[in-house]
């Protein structure tokens, strides 16, 4: 019988085991709902990582069907899960074979997806239709096999995909896709807690550095290693070897505690606030928006936070100009926009380069469910972040000048 979808044929790197940060990411659309809900893992072993972290991700009202995998009987995983005790026992069901399970709002792959790409697209298809209306499948591949299944994913991704995760900190490191084949609500997002994102390095519990910095700090020390390899006697090479850590820092993202409050809107970035306004753009509708512009220092926090709970529905790149942020001109600068489908509306961030910041990153495709407060995307070395919402539908409570934190600062309440 076949219980997992992986096809596992060791490559260069071994055996594609899944550690505790990549379980934790594959099972992140479980645990970031706050609703009950029911969620299917397939594959599991007694020991695996993964049923560790679905079981960890469990509310009340959740249930979790496992099937094993094929190295393993349904009766030493049933013996499993009672040992964990009645509570969690009450909430996890095993089934001897995938046609047994029902279905399910997140689908799980604990084992990676190492075979051909056929397999692959035959495995995914398979697992799909055990997902519900607006559901996710979780699934991971070894990122340096660009061939077969990693492949697969990588196309499955392009037209289903919500998110892709990387965890380098994985033997081998892996690429962990979200997989939607159906449209979910944007009441949904309400549900929601902000995902886990395994791009953002934990340094300690509450500060984490991006992966952006982990790259640059990365590039300034390898600079720094060519320099004293070819100038030994010289001491240049202390220049990009002291810069590694401001640069890091540049990039750091703490951790944030996002109102409860179903009424509030959020700062989408740290920094000062320029303006607050009325104005009409027909990009987004007829209608008007109150817009919050708020300037990035470089000494800012760069890492950009969804305002408000919703699905994005579009993204574009307005072509312009790199003028110095903090300048009316700027409103003509190179500029992303995320727009956001919400109870209360459409909302909008627009990341707007300035005259040094011309690298803009967005890592919410069109599709994916933000949480109020999530992590969505950055801008390097300074710039603004623009805020709009429907102006009859919120009022505004910042003013010019008021400094706000991203994720944390209500900036308006919706009527």
């Amino acid at each position: 019988m076949t219980q997992s979808p992986a096809v596992r044929t060791p490559g260069p790197f071994g055996a594609v085991g899944i550690g505790e940060r990549a379980a934790r990411t594959l099972v992140s659309e479980l645990a970031r709902r706050n609703d009950p809900k029911a969620g299917l893992l397939v594959g599991a072993a007694p020991e695996s990582a993964v049923l560790a972290a679905a079981i960890e991700a469990l509310l009340p009202g959740d249930r979790l069907t496992v099937v094993p995998a094929d190295d393993f009987s349904a009766a030493a995983l049933r013996e499993h899960v009672t040992a964990q005790g009645r509570w969690v026992a009450d909430r996890v069901r095993v089934a001897d074979t995938l046609a047994e399970a029902d279905a399910a709002e997140v689908v799980i792959a604990a084992e990676p997806f190492t075979g051909s790409a056929d397999e692959t697209q035959v495995a995914v298809d398979g697992l799909s239709k055990y997902l519900t209306e607006g559901g996710v499948l979780s699934v991971a591949a070894p990122v340096f096999r660009t061939e077969g299944a990693g492949a697969e994913l990588d196309r499955q991704g392009v037209l289903h995909g919500v998110r892709v995760d990387l965890v380098l900190r994985n033997s081998p490191p892996v690429r962990v896709h979200h997989l939607r084949f159906t449209p979910a609500t944007a009441a949904l997002a309400a549900k929601l807690s902000p995902a886990y994102r395994p791009s953002s390095v934990p340094l300690t519990r509450t500060m984490h550095i991006d992966s952006n910095g982990v790259a640059a700090a990365g590039i300034s020390l390898g600079l720094a290693a060519l320099a004293r390899v070819a100038r030994p006697k010289s001491k240049l090479w202390l220049l990009p070897a002291l810069a590694a850590a401001p640069v890091a820092a540049f990039f750091r993202d703490p951790e944030r505690d996002v109102p409860e409050d179903p009424s509030a809107v959020v700062a989408a970035a740290d920094g000062q606030v320029l303006s607050v306004q009325r104005l009409h753009d027909e990009r987004f509708g007829d209608g008007e928006w109150l817009r919050v512009a708020v300037f990035l220092s470089v000494l800012d926090v760069h890492v950009n936070r969804s305002p408000v709970a919703g699905k994005v529905i579009d993204y574009f790149v307005a072509d312009g100009g790199f003028v110095n942020a903090m300048k009316p001109d700027a409103e003509h600068n190179v500029a992303a926009y995320t727009v956001l489908d919400t109870e209360h509306g459409t909302v909008v961030v627009a990341q707007r380069t300035g005259l040094i910041a011309r690298r803009i990153v967005q890592r919410a495709p069109v599709g994916a469910l933000l949480a109020k407060g999530e992590r969505f995307g950055l801008i390097r070395f300074g710039s603004r972040t623009d805020v709009y919402l429907p102006a009859d539908a919120a009022e505004p409570l910042v003013g010019p000048g008021d400094k706000v934190v991203g994720g944390a600062t209500v900036i308006a309440r919706w009527l």
